[in-house]
């Protein structure tokens, strides 16, 4: 029984740190933005769709910038253009390669098809 107990209570604490975990790139997961949204942590919702000539460009870039120390505390969520329609409308997103930026639970920018590391940095800093 204890063992039983035990086990429980390992795997709810990791499922508790799982979530209370922050930062670098997911599937985008409605539920989870909204709790961080409305904790006022700092979100990046990248709208990617893998046929883009200008995501593919974006991607290493996104990657590089997500691993950085200071990135650590931003959440980057990946939302598939092509499957995403609820929350293209809801953001008014109207082309991929898109990142929407939230500070204190608002959107605090946006961009459309930057593809130079130096202009997509400046964007993720205003997440900070």
């Amino acid at each position: 029984m204890w063992n039983t107990i035990a086990r429980i209570f390992l795997v709810a604490t990791l499922a508790f740190a799982a979530v209370g975990a922050v930062g670098g790139e997911q599937t985008f997961n409605q539920a989870q933005f909204d709790q961080l949204n409305a904790a006022g942590k700092p979100v990046i919702v990248y709208f990617h769709a893998t046929w883009c000539p200008t995501c593919k460009v974006q991607q290493p870039i996104v990657d590089r910038l997500a691993a950085q120390p200071d990135m650590k505390q931003v959440t980057i969520f990946v939302a598939d253009y092509d499957k995403e329609a609820a929350l293209k409308r809801a953001m008014k997103v109207t082309q991929q390669s898109t990142f929407v930026v939230f500070k204190g639970g608002h959107e605090v920018d946006r961009s459309t098809g930057q593809t130079r590391e130096r202009d997509i940095r400046d964007t993720f800093a205003k997440a900070l």
